[in-house]
């Protein structure tokens, strides 16, 4: 019987490691010809994550699957005047994992019963290893943590620049409606990701974009039903394969990265929650990088007080580093930041807590909408627990993806679509109570269109992974393909 091991390698990011080792669980939990190791690139980019990967090597994993973390190198990250961090981080990391695949494929041909090197599953932006699996004579293939709309995004931006000289910059500002492929409805152009109208940056993202086209695949976070016409658009025989495999989410339960002091945490929000009804809080939580400034929290408090809903609020506090990316800490005081009063006057209806176990919170019974900053994990995360989500980006392609899900899917409704939080200092605007009160309001709708909606796809979106479900079928593929990559 052949077998076969894939090496896979996310970028140092929580949502994108957690998704690639979901995939690499998938995999092995599927075919028992495969094997998997993933490969944790360091430094990763906030404590969550450090937390997170240093918990997966010291877990049990399920038979034929590895975590190896790579050695640490000097970060860059903190100065925010370097923007290529991560091209640079994988080009020093790229002898570290040769030597490591070198050492494992010497092990495997001196046993035939060993699993042969099949090939190499990289993140997007982690393309630059592609010389790695070519030095190796394998196949490599691609993984998206972001949607397939994105990618058709990616796509349609590069031959926008490359072939028709279109200043991408331009757009920052810019009222243009777009029609990208993978959208159903026009894009306004001051949605794209916040890569595309940094200079530096761009000249990476399109980079990444150019290189997709010469991988054998594409595996896609997302399900044929979510984002069909996406899908669709994508396979239009001049892209590579296209393979949906998602939703990858975690667990729920699945408490491998709480620290002993969050355990105490955890028990707390869970039991809180355990005391409330059904659908009737309103869950607030922007990701391991999302905070606000004081004046922008006191617009929340007032709404929160205001609406009438039970909530529970993940508020983290902006990094104080002024000119260095830093991820948010939790508060030591929340009266520090909050109106005066505003927790003893909350205090049967609201939760203010700082981190948060979103997936479990999620699944939770009680709650029954979600404030996001629509990171692709937190919306996949949101639809297979069935929870309508009130979107509010704050950076990356996270309008865009607000975008998808307000306009092009109806499955969420608008907090504030364009607001942006830039890192290196640009001015965040403020988002009125009234318009979070108005959007919460719209998204508890106990019979609404929306909740109806977003259940729907959760039915389906769970059904995808089972037996003859599309990304069932798609990961079927993909593996037969793999397997045909070894002699």
């Amino acid at each position: 019987m052949k077998k076969a091991e894939v090496v896979l390698i996310p970028i140092p990011a929580m949502g994108h490691i957690v998704a690639l080792v979901e995939v690499a669980k998938l995999l092995v939990q599927r075919d028992d010809r495969l094997s998997t190791t993933i490969c944790i690139m360091h430094p990763v980019l906030d404590p969550s994550t450090t937390k997170y990967t240093e918990s997966l090597a010291a877990s049990t994993l399920p038979d034929r699957m590895r975590v190896v973390n790579l050695p640490s190198l000097e970060s860059n990250t903190e100065d925010t005047k370097d923007r290529n961090w991560l091209t640079s981080m994988i080009e020093s990391q790229k002898p570290h994992v040769e030597e490591y695949v070198s050492k494992m494929r010497a092990q495997s041909q001196l046993s035939p019963d060993s699993p042969q090197l099949a090939g190499f599953i990289f993140d997007t932006f982690a393309t630059g290893m592609k010389d790695v699996a070519n030095g190796f004579g394998v196949p490599w293939y691609v993984f998206s943590a972001s949607g397939a709309a994105f990618i058709c995004s990616m796509f349609y931006l590069q031959a926008l620049h490359d072939d028709e000289g279109v200043n991408l910059t331009e757009f920052k500002n810019s009222d243009a409606l777009l029609e990208v492929p993978g959208l159903a409805n026009p894009l306004p152009a001051k949605l794209l990701p916040s890569m595309v109208f940094r200079e530096d940056m761009l000249t990476i993202f399109l980079e990444h974009a150019r290189t997709l086209k010469e991988t054998r695949s594409i595996l896609v976070n997302t399900f044929l039903e979510f984002e069909s016409y996406a899908v669709h658009s994508l396979s239009n025989g001049k892209n590579p394969p296209v393979y949906p495999v998602g939703p990858m989410v975690k667990h729920v339960g699945d408490g491998r990265d709480l620290r002993s002091d969050e355990s105490n945490k955890y028990r707390d929000i869970m039991e809180w929650l355990d005391d409330q009804p059904p659908l009737s809080v309103m869950f607030l939580c922007f990701g391991s990088w999302g905070s606000f400034c004081g004046k922008q929290v006191k617009e929340i408090a007032c709404a929160l007080e205001h609406c009438g809903h039970r909530f529970l609020w993940s508020l983290r506090k902006p990094s104080s580093q002024e000119g260095k990316i830093e991820s948010p800490s939790d508060y030591l005081n929340f009266q520090e930041i909050l109106p005066e009063g505003f927790l003893d006057r909350t205090l049967k209806i609201g939760k203010v807590i700082g981190w948060a176990p979103q997936v479990d919170i999620l699944a939770h019974p009680a709650v029954g909408g979600f404030a996001s900053h629509c990171g692709w994990n937190s919306i996949l995360e949101s639809v297979r627990f069935g929870v309508p989500v009130a979107t509010w980006p704050l950076y990356a392609e996270q309008q865009f993806n607000a975008f998808q899900m307000v306009i092009d899917l109806g499955l969420a409704v608008e907090i504030q679509m364009d607001y942006r939080r830039d890192f290196l200092g640009d001015n965040e605007i403020i988002v009125s109570s009234d318009d979070i009160v108005k959007a919460i309001k719209h998204v508890m709708e106990e019979d609404g269109e929306v909740r109806k909606k977003v259940k729907e796809m959760s039915r389906i979106s769970e059904k995808s992974l089972k037996d003859g479900g599309s990304s069932f079928s798609s990961l079927g593929r993909l593996i037969e393909d793999m397997i045909d990559n070894i002699s």
